[in-house]
């Protein structure tokens, strides 16, 4: 935790924070080893950066004094990421990997080889995937969280959704096979859609091809979900 990120119920005034909850007091406690006057790096849920001073700490509560909040978070990346829903333990680490990176808008979409099961796992509960962008917001030193969207169908992705996100974004479809490298160093707004394990179907492929996609590969080797979406955001951005 690089950051101690704070919602707007945790401050008492301009000046003044209080953490309560066992997540934030445990890293505190064990990892940090943080001590009384401590400063720290802050940030607010939603808004800027700066240091504050550690005032009181114990195993209920942990009081700052926020000394200043005046610098901005990181860049976002501009991409828009389309994920076939991972399997749920993958997904929990996707999900903090792609916030530490900066993407802001999230997708995960149903596709052939997505099982069905997924879709109920508790890792999709709102407070969960809150819980792992938080996390990822932590690592990067980052107040901005991304928005995560659940498209269910594919077909109604496709037909419905997908034509209005490529107005304005290029289509990369990153799939085994495609014809062109992952590009490097863009600098215009992306869609990248990220298949599953075992990778789109053809007719999917076709799909997202026919809607304005560009199929991208990274190489020969097949590599793992989270493994390939962290090495396409880095060429990419």
């Amino acid at each position: 935790m690089n950051l101690i990120l704070l919602a707007p119920h945790d401050l008492q005034d301009d000046h003044h924070a209080v953490v309560r909850d066992p997540r934030r007091l445990r890293h505190l406690l064990d990892v940090h080893h943080a001590k009384v006057g401590d400063e720290l790096t802050l940030g607010v849920a939603g808004g800027k950066l700066g240091r504050g001073r550690l005032t009181h700490l114990d195993a209920e509560q942990a009081l700052f004094r926020i000394d200043r909040l005046d610098q901005p978070p990181p860049a976002a990346l501009p991409v828009h990421l389309v994920l076939a829903l991972p399997r749920p333990r993958m997904l929990a680490r996707s999900l903090e990997h792609v916030t530490a990176l900066g993407v802001k808008h999230i997708t995960l979409l149903h596709t052939r080889r997505v099982e069905k099961s997924y879709w109920q796992s508790p890792e999709l509960r709102p407070e969960k995937i809150h819980q792992h962008l938080v996390l990822g917001l932590e690592q990067a030193r980052d107040t901005r969280l991304p928005e995560v969207d659940l498209e269910t169908r594919f077909k109604p992705f496709v037909e419905d959704r997908l034509p209005g996100l490529l107005e304005e974004r290029r289509g990369l479809l990153a799939h085994p096979g495609m014809p062109h490298a992952c590009p490097r160093g863009i600098d215009e707004p992306a869609l990248l859609i990220i298949g599953p394990e075992g990778g789109f179907i053809p007719y999917e492929v076709e799909r997202l091809l026919q809607a304005g996609c560009e199929g991208i590969h990274l190489g020969e080797r097949i590599l793992r979900v989270e493994t390939a979406v962290t090495a396409l955001l880095s060429r990419l951005f």
